[in-house]
């Protein structure tokens, strides 16, 4: 049967009578301003339960992550939250856990393999389909009221091999598809950055190079987005004169936001992943019954809603 979370309201982290200890955790990567939160809320809940997590970095190495999963079923670990350095390449993960009768959670980036995951594992994140289609309904909405009829954009990309940005990515064509804009949306170009902001930097310098006119940059995520901003303002251009979107709503986003760099991005709550990746670790663990699939809503942020942003992350 399938399993199903016993939740309160979004994520409410309810104790329970199994006592879990020896969580192992694969982090896709620990230098990235949105991972290090969930990774913070990942320990700050085991702390506040009392209980153990080994907390590894693959260092975006698929490689590194399959043994780091390895290594923590040979120390006989109850349960494994993995932060997949690559979606498509899970379904090894799943067999080895399910083969060792080890629970395991993926937290924050689809498996691919999300639709046949075992009884004992699950996948918590928000919903991709929900992310940037908000950031681009709102560029719309701000267009349409300027008086707009056709834009020029740039899209950034994050890594070509994971979920997220392949979703992201398309949301912004199903807006565009869906008739829902009430302006003509011309991509100029897309590329990956990586979820890199050096990466994005470099990117947007590039097409800066090329004389291009354009209206706004669509980002697949808050990093990649200050890049293409610091590269802009290198070239002096006004930030007011373009639109930029991104998501996560980081603390740097949400300054670059003050600065009136930013014009959008979507809060991903990542502490809330995290707290709600341990909390179904530590239920299937003690044999509870977990839903296989686990979403905390996207919200949208802009100038106008920031302030109450700026104390979640």
């Amino acid at each position: 049967m399938k399993k199903h979370l016993l939740a309160t309201g979004l994520l409410t982290l309810m104790t329970t009578t199994a006592m879990a200890e020896g969580i192992g955790v694969s982090m896709a990567l620990f230098d990235d301003n949105f991972l290090t939160v969930l990774r913070n809320g990942i320990e700050e809940q085991a702390e506040a339960r009392g209980l153990s997590v080994q907390i590894e970095d693959a260092r975006n190495d698929v490689a590194r992550q399959l043994d780091q999963i390895n290594n923590f079923i040979a120390q006989g670990v109850t349960a494994i939250i993995v932060n997949p350095v690559d979606t498509s390449a899970t379904q090894a993960m799943s067999d080895v856990a399910a083969a060792a009768g080890v629970p395991l959670v993926y937290v924050n980036r689809q498996p691919v393999n999300i639709d046949s995951l075992p009884d004992n594992q699950a996948f918590v994140a928000s919903n991709e389909t929900e992310s940037s289609s908000q950031g681009v309904r709102e560029m719309c909405r701000i267009w349409a009221e300027a008086g707009e009829t056709a834009v020029d954009v740039y899209v950034i990309q994050g890594e070509l091999s994971n979920q997220a940005a392949v979703q992201r990515t398309q949301n912004i064509y199903d807006v565009i598809a869906a008739g829902e804009c009430g302006v003509t949306i011309n991509v100029i170009d897309q590329q990956t950055a990586n979820w890199s902001r050096d990466q994005a930097n470099s990117l947007m310098t590039n097409w800066l190079s090329v004389g291009t006119e354009f209206d706004g940059v669509i980002s697949n995520n808050d990093e990649m987005a200050i890049g293409a901003i610091q590269a802009m303002k290198a070239a002096g251009i006004a930030m007011d004169s373009v639109l930029v979107s991104g998501v996560d709503a980081t603390q740097d986003a949400l300054a670059a936001m003050q600065a009136g760099d930013l014009d959008i991005t979507v809060f991903q709550n990542a502490a809330a992943q995290g707290g709600g990746a341990l909390d179904a670790a530590v239920r299937l663990a003690a044999g509870e019954a977990v839903d296989q699939k686990v979403f905390v809503p996207f919200e949208l942020v802009t100038p106008a809603n920031m302030a109450d942003y700026l104390a979640k992350n």
